[in-house]
């Protein structure tokens, strides 16, 4: 029985002797996962836009209704073929209702007015073909010669956009992750550390905007990446 519990006495002291041995590297194993190094990484790309909404807005004037009606429908109808003729499919294109005011009911203003009427109409294109759109607005001198001048207001702007996010996504966040791993290597590289594995990684989020204030038809897509990283001696 002594000598059992001798035995058992000279096992527990090899097994602390064992744990104190292991432990200081136990320790510096713990501490090496707490050395860490967050970076972010950038992917900017520019791509077309792939769809425009053009509203083409005008106004009509007179002093009587009938004419009035009569003019708005001879515009509207020039601006739509305008736009048929350019390759804009009629299912494309929408006309709102005229808003008409009259100015001799108004209660403020100029009591000089020259036509009782003035009416304005918007015929807005709506179409993922950016290129006709464009290729129209650089021939707009058409409707000038039907005796049709467009309103130049921020009503009138057209807005470009870019529908096609999921199809770079993937790419721009490989390459944003990887641009952040570069940053990363050089970070341990002078620390003279190792960079070892992700601890980790969002995401960030996609932004899309105009390239130029110019070109609103070009847009810049970018995302960034935050990844923390484990460092090793």
């Amino acid at each position: 029985m002594d000598r059992g519990k001798a035995l058992a006495g000279l096992a527990i002291m090899v097994g602390l002797m064992f744990l104190g041995a292991m432990l200081p590297q136990a320790v510096k194993q713990f501490r090496s996962y707490e050395r860490t190094v967050n970076v972010k990484g950038l992917c900017e790309k520019e791509v077309p836009a792939d769809k425009v909404i053009w509203p083409l807005a005008f106004k009509a004037v007179g002093d009587n209704l009938e004419p009035l009606n009569a003019e708005i429908d001879r515009k509207t109808a020039e601006i739509k073929k305008f736009l048929t003729d350019g390759g804009i499919n009629p299912s494309e294109i929408t006309v709102s209702l005229p808003s008409i005011s009259d100015k001799f009911t108004q209660e403020y203003g100029s009591n000089d007015r020259r036509y009782r009427y003035v009416a304005k109409e918007i015929v807005t294109v709506c179409t993922k073909d950016v290129d006709k759109v464009l290729a129209l607005m650089a021939s707009q001198n058409k409707l000038l010669r039907a005796g049709i001048t467009l309103e130049d207001d921020w009503e009138s702007r057209p807005e470009f956009s870019f529908e096609g996010l999921n199809d770079v996504k993937p790419e721009m966040i490989e390459e944003a992750t990887k641009n952040a791993r570069e940053v990363a290597l050089k970070f341990a590289k002078d620390s003279d550390s190792r960079l070892g594995k992700i601890k980790q990684a969002t995401q960030g989020t996609f932004s899309i905007s105009d390239r130029d204030s110019n070109t609103p038809q070009i847009k810049n897509v970018r995302v960034v990446t935050n990844v923390t990283y484990y460092l090793t001696r």
